[in-house]
């Protein structure tokens, strides 16, 4: 576990990563639940790493319906009763009541190959948010693009936002979204324009921790 300003953990037994906040009730919200079918170490972090009980986790936000983030969901649900938001635009996906398109491309191939092992259990959300929706000490910003319902968390206060698969960070520079993977490539490109009017110091997101923890204007965005 990685702490990475007061009150925010990010769990890097999870690929991609996981992070928990920590809430001024010592209540908390785990953001994305990783690729573990049965959500086992996003549960194990919670309770030899934070010494808190997996009913403390009350809320899980999730930043996008692929299955990388959402695979843990129906266990950790399952375990502990906790309530699930996910943007309006992505929560039929997370209900299993429409599928999203196959990646393109040669990886699409790959996918449709193993996309058998990487299955979720559908679950229906909680809550449906939409921009500007406020849980907990997070703001929701609606960020369409990777897919129709991604959305940010924005904390105003500790200057931090989180950025799933939205914006990356490798060999020096950020980047959009993986393309093959992006629902709406224009899209993606208004949305990393209105994330980067926002005032923030650390910016996360789902990738390697030396790739995601930056400033935001110390980078420049790569062309699309």
């Amino acid at each position: 576990m990685v702490d990475i300003l007061a009150g925010v953990h990010r769990i890097d037994a999870e690929n991609p990563h996981s992070y928990d906040i920590l809430e001024g009730d010592g209540s908390l919200t785990l953001l994305d639940t990783g690729m573990s079918k049965n959500g086992r170490k996003v549960l194990d972090y919670v309770q030899t790493k934070m010494s808190k009980k997996p009913s403390d986790v009350k809320t899980i936000l999730l930043t996008h319906c692929h299955t990388p983030y959402v695979r843990g969901v129906f266990a950790i649900k399952k375990t502990t009763g906790v309530r699930v938001a996910i943007h309006k635009e992505d929560a039929d996906y997370l209900a299993g009541k429409k599928t999203m398109s196959p990646p393109r491309g040669v990886v699409g191939v790959l996918f449709r190959i193993s996309e058998p092992f990487l299955s979720f259990t559908p679950v229906e959300p909680d809550q449906r948010l939409k921009d500007n929706d406020r849980v907990g000490i997070l703001t929701v910003l609606h960020i369409p693009g990777h897919t129709p319902g991604s959305i940010s968390l924005y904390d105003e206060r500790r200057k931090l936002i989180f950025v799933a698969d939205t914006i990356r960070y490798g060999k020096g520079k950020l980047q959009g979204p993986p393309e093959e993977f992006t629902f709406d490539m224009n899209e993606a490109r208004k949305s990393i324009q209105k994330i980067s009017s926002l005032e923030f110091n650390t910016m996360l997101g789902g990738g390697k921790p030396s790739s995601q923890m930056t400033p935001l204007r110390e980078s420049k965005i790569s062309p699309l």
